[in-house]
């Protein structure tokens, strides 16, 4: 039975790989990090499922610990280790820099430096980011568009790019970089964007807050389902080479697209008036504000518009997206209501 180690467990991505790998036969082992609450929500469904959770560990690590990383290798010995690990907030990573290239940056060193030391044939998959592109002069971003991080986060993310790739070609380990580009779903965290539109929504229909508050409501990006996503990664993890992959729709919407659509599927028309930091969301026939823009959720440097070539991915990994925008949203907002 194959063996699998992933990082960052208890997240969206996290969970859906572990869904993922749990049904094609893995045992699955999992790094979680100790807290005085219980951030598992996203893992319920597993440990309570007796039948597929005799497969499924969790261990008590940090990526930021290397002590821990070494001793769960160790115990663990793993084929393939997902590196899903980090402060993946953008925003949060202008507030918590020093913090965010401890997780980002030196964690994805730590790991490889320990498989290399305990067995560097070990597989590693290196979550990468189309927030590593910035505001490309490209209409379209692929694996050899140019990076141009504006953010601690990105860049935190552009060293561990680097240094998988260093590695992969110094010491022949088996490292890929999965270039993922916005990706959301049910389980994303309170803090994003979607989610945050979702909720609102929720709340806002069920008397508990009167409106939402965004950010940049005309930032593009290309959405897809990450529940679809965490395919892509295993399949990086089962070619010959190693190599690094975009993953995306090639689709942009904006912020303002989901909000217009999150708001339809329950029949809610939204107009837009007024400017700028004055800008709100009015719902059409009750001219009700649902949506006003707050500055806190600007970023110090915006990016505006990310695309993503999947080509690539397609004719190598035979991988390509089936969740489009729309029905993204409808999922979305479908379990925001019945929870």
């Amino acid at each position: 039975m194959k063996v699998a180690l992933i990082t960052g467990i208890t997240g969206q991505d996290g969970s859906y790989l572990a869904d993922f790998l749990l049904e094609k036969g893995y045992k699955v082992h999992g790094l979680r990090r100790y807290s005085s609450t219980n951030p598992i929500k996203n893992l319920q469904h597993i440990l309570i499922n007796k039948k597929i959770n005799k497969n499924f560990f969790l261990h008590y690590a940090d990526v930021t610990d290397t002590d821990s990383i070494f001793r769960v290798i160790k115990d663990v010995k793993p084929i393939e280790i997902y590196n899903l690990a980090a402060q993946s907030h953008v925003h949060a990573s202008f507030q918590v820099p020093e913090y965010t290239a401890q997780v980002d940056a030196v964690s994805q060193l730590r790991i490889i430096e320990v498989v290399k030391q305990i067995n560097p044939k070990i597989k590693i998959y290196q979550a990468a980011t189309s927030e590593l592109y910035g505001n490309s002069n490209k209409k379209i971003q692929n694996e050899m568009t140019s990076f141009a991080p504006i953010s601690p986060y990105s860049v935190a993310k552009l060293y561990g790019y680097h240094i998988s790739k260093v590695y992969r070609e110094a010491y022949g380990m088996f490292i890929t970089n999965g270039i993922l580009f916005n990706h959301e779903s049910p389980r994303r965290g309170p803090t994003f964007v979607t989610k945050k539109i979702t909720a609102g929504i929720k709340q806002i229909i069920n008397g508990k807050q009167t409106h939402i508050k965004l950010g940049n409501l005309n930032s593009k990006r290309d959405w897809g389902y990450a529940k679809e996503y965490v395919e892509s990664m295993w399949l990086m993890l089962q070619q010959k080479k190693p190599s690094d992959f975009v993953i995306a729709t090639g689709q942009v919407y904006s912020v303002r697209n989901f909000v217009e659509e999150a708001f339809k599927y329950v029949n809610i028309k939204i107009k837009w008036k007024g400017k700028g930091l004055k800008e709100v969301g009015i719902n059409s026939k009750s001219n009700k504000v649902l949506v006003k823009i707050d500055p806190y959720f600007l970023r110090p440097n915006e990016l505006h518009y990310l695309k993503g070539d999947y080509s690539k991915s397609k004719k190598i990994l035979g991988w390509k997206p089936k969740v489009k925008f729309k029905e993204l949203v409808k999922i979305m907002m479908e379990n925001e209501l019945i929870e």
